[in-house]
């Protein structure tokens, strides 16, 4: 389980979005992709923040209410993200996670972003390792 990278399970498409995005914007790239979360990146694929859908949920609800779409990412992005590397192992990243909210970790290589990983990548990487260690001959 050691050798288990990032880069091995993390997604290489992930969903991303523009700080200058309307939140009903933002809205339709989530339900397109059904990610629960993704970076904001400047025009040079670097991560300058990060939403989830919490985030958009709490705003759109003004947005719904007035039919106004005045906000943009931008406002409501969080700019503290925790970030990996490709090369990060699973085993480092689940002990991250046990003691980390984020659900969605972007994935970045000198500096720009190359793809994100979730729980249940990790998860799926935690059963493979499992799997092979309770596999019985037959």
């Amino acid at each position: 389980m050691e050798n288990k990278k990032v880069k091995q399970y993390m997604s290489a498409r992930p969903l991303y979005l523009t700080a200058d995005m309307s939140l009903s914007a933002a809205l339709d790239q989530f339900i397109t992709s059904q990610h629960i979360g993704g970076p904001v990146v400047n025009e040079q694929r670097e991560v300058i923040g990060f939403i989830s859908e919490q985030d958009l949920i709490k705003s759109l609800i003004g947005v719904s209410y007035h039919c106004q779409d005045t906000h943009l990412v931008s406002d409501v992005m969080k700019t503290e993200v925790l970030t990996v590397s490709p090369e990060d192992t699973i085993i480092d990243l689940a002990q991250t996670m046990t003691a980390n909210k984020p659900k969605i970790y972007p994935v970045i290589e000198e500096g720009k972003l190359v793809g994100i990983i979730t729980r249940r990548n990790v998860l799926q990487a935690l059963s493979e390792s499992i799997g092979h260690c309770f596999k019985h001959p037959v």
